[in-house]
């Protein structure tokens, strides 16, 4: 593929003083709301009556619009719209549809500003928790067969918003993927109205460019020579993961593709017992079957164990069996153990087996000059998975999966359907990268990372990255020695995974037996309900093997400060102490 060239689409090589409460941060906010909304802003700060927690939504006022006159923009006297009276059918592409058109999507952008404005307020909740049966019988959920008008519309709109998780909120840390990035917010409504597909060139040709540049760009930081191989952004790390199974199975039997899992022999793939679930998901799609994974064994940090790993794989060639993967993790979802790459290339090479690094959670490291050692020889790696929804923020879904082979990915999955990659085309077909993908209709999920990279540069992700580690650091520093507090294993984490138990008063004098940890795996799930109850912050809990139920807290969210890491230490303790 030729390249598009530098300039325009080449890359470039935070404190928590902003308080929603303090009157300069919410006039700065005002200004921003009004700037980029014409004026209907001044409805989302505390300087010009901000809302406070939310309630159930109300009924929209009627809104005034433009007139029936052709001038743009219109300076002529505004008449009401009345929602009650207008349906989907009086926006456009209907008749005279472009004023109420313009008028409900301010409206929802109104809607939208308000939540954005909110998730970043600290005295707002992160959950306005309600039991499933509960939000069932309050509204009426069901689809009809006659239309809604546009109010109804827009409370519709409210309503998801009231009951939505705040994930941008400065003290969600529940999942892997946290934050609220304004630029890849932006981007996300570009891509949403640009409404394209990612198959050709000739519907989507600025998008696949980007896609052919940023892919290029992220190679290069794995250590690939010049960029050099293939890749694409797929719906998810577990697609990801899946395509990487993919693609190795046809390396070493292409004869696969058209004859199926009869004409090879048994194949093998190897993971770590800490990997995640989707390498079986993988096996079990692409009919290798879930039986057909060896886990191997982790040390007490949740890494990989080398020997063990080269142990199972002559046990499985001496049955007859065919290795043909392993997958090598670089940020576990629970420990965030990164697996010794450099050890496990040199196995690979030595059995000519397929390496892939599941770096879902941990390549965003590789961002990061103080971090990226972590990742130390995954650039030996045949295929790499890779979430910038996670570490780097990007709004979700963004995953990529980087191959070291060029053509591999094309020779794998092409079909050369004549409808759409006709090969008399008047442009570089090389563009038309639809014919790699599994899918045929591919969301457009490479402008938002492309963007937030041009507005903050390598070095803006890399202090994003550095201080999420500093905070986990932070956190671990405080409660290793704590009272009530006890760590799942020794040391310093290596990602922003930080596991631990709390022990309530109750627990602290029992001495460490059965009856002592059945009571223990009961608290984490217990202080997690009150947290969502409360709607104060949310993290996550889960057993692994046989530890009881512990707290992985985990922080990907640039909004996140010391002062929130303090908050929910003490939240833990208030919520657990009479436990």
């Amino acid at each position: 593929m030729a390249s598009p060239g530098s300039g325009f689409w080449s890359f470039g090589s935070e404190d928590g003083s902003g308080d929603p409460e303090n009157p300069s941060t919410a006039r700065a906010w005002c200004q921003v709301a009004q700037k980029f909304t014409g004026g209907i802003g001044n409805k989302l700060c505390g300087e010009c009556g901000r809302p406070g927690r939310a309630a159930k939504p109300q009924r929209t006022a009627a809104r005034k619009t433009a007139c029936a006159c052709n001038q743009k923009p219109c300076s002529c006297p505004k008449a009401d719209v009345n929602y009650a009276l207008l349906h989907a059918t009086d926006l456009l592409p209907a008749c005279d549809g472009e004023r109420p058109t313009l008028t409900f999507l301010q409206d929802v952008v109104d809607i939208l500003l308000q939540y954005v404005v909110k998730s970043f307020d600290r005295s707002t909740k992160v959950i306005d928790f309600h039991y499933p049966n509960e939000l069932l019988q309050e509204y009426n959920w069901e689809l009809a067969d006659q239309p809604q008008n546009l109010e109804e519309i827009l409370m519709h709109c409210q309503t998801a918003l009231k009951y939505a998780i705040k994930t941008g909120h400065p003290r969600y840390f529940n999942q892997l993927s946290t934050g609220l990035d304004m630029v890849g917010l932006a981007a996300d409504w570009l891509t949403s109205t640009a409404n394209t597909n990612m198959f050709t060139y000739e519907i989507a040709p600025v998008f696949v460019l980007l896609e052919y540049v940023t892919l290029k760009k992220m190679r290069e930081i794995i250590g690939w020579p010049g960029g050099s191989g293939d890749g694409i952004f797929s719906p998810g790390g577990a697609i990801s993961n899946m395509y990487a199974m993919l693609i190795a199975r046809f390396k070493m039997f292409p004869e696969v593709k058209e004859k199926g899992m009869a004409a090879v022999p048994r194949l093998i793939a190897f993971t770590s017992e800490h990997s995640h679930f989707s390498l079986k998901k993988g096996a079990a799609a692409l009919g290798i079957g879930t039986d057909s994974v060896i886990l191997i064994k982790c040390d007490e940090r949740g890494k990989m164990i080398p020997s063990d790993l080269e142990r199972r794989i002559l046990e499985v060639k001496q049955k007859g069996f065919v290795p043909f993967l392993v997958s090598a993790t670089a940020g576990t979802t629970v420990y965030g153990a990164f697996d010794p790459l450099l050890a496990v290339a040199d196995i690979c090479k030595k059995y000519k087996i397929w390496m892939h690094v599941d770096a879902a959670w941990g390549g965003g490291l590789l961002m990061s000059r103080k971090h990226k050692w972590k990742l130390s020889g995954v650039e030996r790696a045949n295929s790499v998975t890779w979430n910038p929804h996670k570490m780097m923020g990007v709004p979700l879904q963004c995953s990529a999966l980087l191959v070291r082979e060029e053509g591999l990915m094309q020779s794998c999955n092409q079909m050369h359907a004549s409808y759409l990659f006709q090969q008399d085309k008047h442009y570089d077909l090389s563009y038309d990268t639809g014919d790699k993908a599994l899918q045929c209709g591919r969301h457009v999920d490479v402008f938002k990372l492309w963007l937030m990279w041009r507005a903050k540069g390598t070095t803006g992700f890399e202090a994003h990255i550095d201080k999420c580690l500093e905070l986990a650091e932070y956190l671990y520093n405080i409660i290793k020695n704590r009272e009530g507090y006890e760590m799942v294993f020794d040391g310093k984490p290596q990602h922003t995974n930080v596991c631990f138990w709390y022990i309530p008063p109750s627990l602290r004098t029992l001495e460490d037996n059965e009856e002592r940890m059945s009571r223990l795996s009961k608290v984490a799930p217990v202080i997690k309900a009150r947290m969502m109850e409360y709607g104060t912050t949310m993290v996550s809990y889960q057993p692994l093997g046989d530890k009881v139920n512990f707290f992985r807290m985990v922080i990907s969210n640039p909004a996140a400060t010391h002062q929130d890491i303090d908050f929910l230490i003490e939240e833990i303790e208030r919520l657990g102490q009479d436990l």
